[in-house]
């Protein structure tokens, strides 16, 4: 049975108003998952954007692993029952882990991909499953289909353009009848993605997109 823990409601905001600022897309289409998956997947992007935040606050690789062990602590903390530090991004994912059952692992998977982006390229297939997977268990999607659409859009997202990232979106659309509806919160980003119109108008694509089931 997972341990209840409610974060205070300014770490809440802390995680809204950042994600909202430095992943707009993700941010706009996590709005679509109702409360409090909605809560748990801005945790998470929160938490993604700390980590890739690594290669441009430091480019010391001892520091970045420094930082880096210390969101491994931190994520251990938030999986826990014990005391937390007193920061809003692990308050709030800690609400998270507890909630969903999420073990440290699962966290740190995540931190050892981007680990790797220190002192050399990302692995965008490692990380982003690891984000994915997260994802799919905060929002309870577990069927396969889902979840080949969500780690191809989590992958296509940390690419840059390219046959490579073109052949993951068509991957990921590929299973649009399959899915469950549940998980286009996280697969609704795959529009930024090829031409998606311009940030004002988005809002209403991703709507009208979400009301048809595709992404």
């Amino acid at each position: 049975m997972p341990d209840s823990y409610s974060a205070p409601e300014a770490s809440h905001r802390y995680v809204l108003d950042l994600v909202r600022v430095a992943d707009r897309d993700r941010f706009l289409a996590a709005l679509f998952a109702p409360e409090p998956a909605r809560r748990g997947l801005l945790a998470l992007l929160a938490l993604d954007h700390e980590l890739e935040r690594t290669r441009t606050v430091t480019r010391e690789p001892m520091l970045a692993r420094i930082r880096l062990e210390w969101w491994r602590e931190a994520v251990s903390e938030a999986a826990g029952s014990g005391k937390l530090r007193a920061q809003p991004i692990v308050e709030s994912l800690s609400e998270t882990a507890r909630r969903y059952g999420l073990r440290a692992e699962r966290f740190v998977r995540l931190i050892d991909a981007r680990e790797e982006e220190i002192e050399g390229p990302l692995d965008v297939v490692r990380a982003g499953h690891a984000l994915a997977d997260l994802e799919l268990e905060v929002l309870g999607v577990r069927d396969a289909a889902t979840r080949d659409a969500a780690h191809a859009v989590g992958a296509a997202w940390l690419m840059g353009e390219g046959p490579e990232r073109d052949a993951l979106l068509v991957e990921a659309r590929a299973r649009q009848e399959e899915i469950d509806p549940v998980a286009l919160p996280i697969l609704l980003p795959a529009l930024a993605l090829d031409g998606a119109p311009s940030p004002w108008r988005r809002p209403l694509t991703y709507w009208w997109a979400a009301r048809r089931g595709r992404y």
